[in-house]
């Protein structure tokens, strides 16, 4: 177990556990991810579509470190790889990941030789782009994969349903253009009750059927991120993109997941000090927080530099209780309110999300604590924490 866990649990406490710990992995703030559930998050997946899917691994693999991800991700089955950028593709080919990679935004014509050179595939949803893509292709002598994406109704980036079949035909004279996929995005699918996924559904469906009707029949046609994949079986395709299921997180309070898919992350830090101070003492800047009493005070190694926020009303779990951060958070500290655990010492771990002992924290509490959404709080894990990972 990284971060030494089963030995921590032998030592139970004394100071010879403090030691160990401390030794275990030398980090004061750390991730750990359990690659072995992102795996079984990627089978269910593809169980419950019944199609390729298409691993997304952007923003970091939201937050949990992308070439480890995306590399679990195609060991258990996963035949693409989905990021936002055009570096985001590179850095996995310099991992060593040769399966298919798909840019979703948008990606320069000036970069074609890369992008040729790397085997990756790119995002087309304009006239000029394909045409500047087209060029630069016929200059380079190389082949460039594309995939068409449509709007159906996200209003952010997209041909129009209505002119994709001219749209298609052109880029399809280009012989150094190779049409592989067509695709769309929902705007709604996280909200079951709501008519508009239908709707571009519905759009998407005549617009594939149309293509097929002239003779047009792209490899691979996709439209289901995880909300879709959950609640819109029709949307399944050949290929789906599932983000933050692949992860363990529910794209919404309105779609759950399933029994079978769960979170692999836990970030955790360790008290780095442990002080008594006397009542009235400010405690962090601006002193908006004083001691009502004698009170013992920790610090932990976690700051708004890791992605630990700055608002009120934070929490950790010390020694399996919850306990609450006291004073403003700094940038790279911030400190704990102890008196609920008079054995914590300098060393312990302490879980900002995750579970300890009885107690948990979801990304979900935290997330609601902070007034935003699940996927926030993990894309804002900052680069600097260690990834420690498990069932590699």
């Amino acid at each position: 177990m990284a971060g030494g866990g089963g030995l921590l649990r032998l030592m139970n406490g004394t100071s010879g556990f403090i030691l160990c710990r401390m030794v275990s992995n030398g980090f004061s703030a750390w991730l750990e991810i359990d690659l072995d559930v992102i795996r079984q998050n990627v089978r269910e997946l593809a169980r419950i579509s019944q199609a390729e899917v298409m691993a997304v691994v952007k923003a970091n693999g939201y937050g949990h470190g992308a070439a480890a991800v995306a590399r679990a991700a195609v060991e258990a089955g996963a035949t693409w790889l989905g990021v936002a950028r055009l570096e985001e593709a590179i850095d996995l080919r310099r991992s060593g990941l040769h399966c298919h990679i798909l840019v979703m935004g948008y990606t320069s014509p000036d970069r074609v030789a890369e992008v040729i050179n790397n085997n990756i595939c790119l995002t087309i949803y304009d006239q000029q782009m394909g045409e500047a893509y087209a060029q630069q292709a016929e200059t380079l002598r190389g082949g460039l994969r594309l995939h068409i994406k449509v709007d159906t109704g996200m209003g952010r980036l997209g041909i129009s349903p209505d002119t994709a079949h001219e749209f298609i035909e052109a880029l399809s004279r280009r012989p150094k253009l190779t049409i592989e996929g067509i695709f769309t995005h929902f705007a709604c699918a996280d909200e079951p009750d709501q008519p508009t996924t239908a709707r571009q559904l519905a759009m998407f469906e005549e617009l594939v059927r149309g293509l097929r009707e002239h003779g047009v029949a792209p490899r691979y046609i996709h439209s289901a991120n995880s909300a879709a994949i959950l609640n819109y079986p029709n949307a399944h395709f050949d290929l789906v993109r599932p983000g933050i299921a692949l992860y363990g997180y529910q794209p919404s309070p309105e779609t759950p997941l399933p029994a079978g898919i769960h979170p692999g992350l836990v970030w955790k830090t360790r008290l780095t000090s442990v002080r008594t101070f006397p009542g009235g003492h400010g405690i962090s800047y601006g002193h908006i927080y004083h001691t009502r009493q004698e009170e013992r005070i920790g610090s932990i190694a976690i700051g708004y530099a890791d992605g630990f926020r700055r608002v009120p009303g934070n929490i950790a779990l010390v020694r399996g209780k919850r306990v609450p951060v006291v004073g403003r958070v700094c940038m790279d500290q911030c400190m704990l309110q102890l008196d609920s655990v008079p054995d914590a010492q300098i060393g312990d771990e302490v879980v900002l999300i995750g579970r300890q002992g009885d107690e948990h924290i979801s990304v979900e509490e935290m997330a609601e604590r902070w007034g935003t959404f699940n996927y926030e709080v993990i894309c804002g894990l900052s680069a600097r924490l260690p990834r420690i990972y498990i069932n590699k």
